[in-house]
């Protein structure tokens, strides 16, 4: 059996997260038992909602514990199989985690997912086809639930969340806006995804400021706001909400290092009559299957182009994930194992 290097969560944060919290072990796989399959992971995926599960604190899932192989998504190859649905040179997705090799039961319902990557690139089942693009879908189809003609905005638009966001609200007419960080996440947006607009918030010292850039972009103001971020990017957002406005709360990626957020202005969710609502994506798996396809037709068809950012080696993955927190990634961050 193979060798497995993995990454496991040494240490909880004290504020930012920082690569001295994990910690690189090696150890061999062991030896298959009756319903189990082996895969060698080759693309591990980073995501936001990683670094609150490394706290301690009450949230919707348990913390990461302490001393085992920190949790993330994976797509690979089965090497060796003892279960039936399953065979060597299968192309799958699961949960493997931060390492090399997983050893999955396959016997649970929804452990491993096969994908067919003869017109999908395997990675994009890591994004745009994943998670990350059926999370944009909820948010949109079952929240905000859009019209056509309706202006929505949603933030890390350069992101795997925000790019397949745009590409579903786009595909029913909706006038889309987006906010990123950098002239070249703007223009990425604009020109690559289609987005009617983007709002660089690097250059707005405060949610006043960046709300006045919100006005010019959204004369109408806006029906829908994705929101994947908080903090000052919200309360500009709030301020140009129209009335029976729609949010959808994804993430909070300004207060993940623990810093409590106030908002503003939340007068305004009853003075706009605001639906606010907050959802898990995990908790929905009713509609990944609708979702997967209209995402897998969106890739196919060339109207969703999703952007990568890619490292090489597991060793690698510490140092992309804290980049991820603070935005140096552009697209999905993944990292190549093999």
């Amino acid at each position: 059996m193979p060798l497995n290097h993995q990454i496991l969560l040494d240490n909880r944060p004290v504020c930012e997260a920082v690569a001295s919290n994990f910690t690189l072990v090696c150890h061999p796989t062991p030896a298959l038992l009756s319903g189990q399959v082996l895969v060698q992971h080759h693309y591990l995926s980073l995501d936001p909602y990683m670094r609150g599960r490394m706290n301690e604190t009450k949230s919707y899932s348990a913390p990461q514990p302490l001393g085992e192989v920190m949790l993330g998504g994976t797509v690979g190859v089965v090497v060796e199989s003892r279960h039936p649905a399953f065979a060597a040179g299968d192309t799958v997705v699961g949960m493997g985690g931060w390492q090399e090799y997983s050893v999955v039961d396959a016997t649970e319902p929804g452990a491993l997912r096969q994908v067919d990557t003869t017109r999908i690139p395997m990675s994009d089942y890591l994004g745009a086809v994943g998670m990350p693009g059926v999370t944009a879908w909820y948010g949109l189809v079952k929240i905000i639930a859009p019209k056509a003609g309706d202006t929505l905005v949603v933030s890390a638009a350069a992101g795997a969340v925000g790019s397949a966001f745009g590409a579903l609200a786009k595909a029913r007419g909706c006038r889309v806006v987006g906010i990123a960080g950098g002239p070249d996440k703007c223009a990425y947006v604009v020109n690559d995804l289609g987005f009617d607009a983007c709002i660089d918030y690097k250059q707005h010292a405060d949610a006043a400021s960046l709300s006045q850039a919100l006005k010019a972009a959204c004369p109408d103001g806006v029906d829908g706001y994705f929101e994947n971020v908080g903090g000052m990017v919200l309360d500009a957002v709030m301020t140009r909400m129209n009335a029976f406005g729609r949010i959808a709360m994804c993430g909070m990626i300004a207060g993940y290092d623990g810093a409590p957020m106030v908002m503003s202005h939340p007068a305004l969710i009853l003075l706009s009559r605001l639906k606010v609502q907050g959802f898990i994506v995990s908790e929905h798996l009713e509609v990944w299957p609708e979702a997967l396809r209209e995402l897998g037709m969106l890739v196919v068809t060339g109207k969703l182009r999703p952007r990568e950012s890619i490292v090489h080696g597991l060793a690698a993955a510490p140092e992309a994930f804290l980049g991820l927190l603070k935005g140096k990634n552009f697209g999905k961050q993944l990292v190549k194992l093999c």
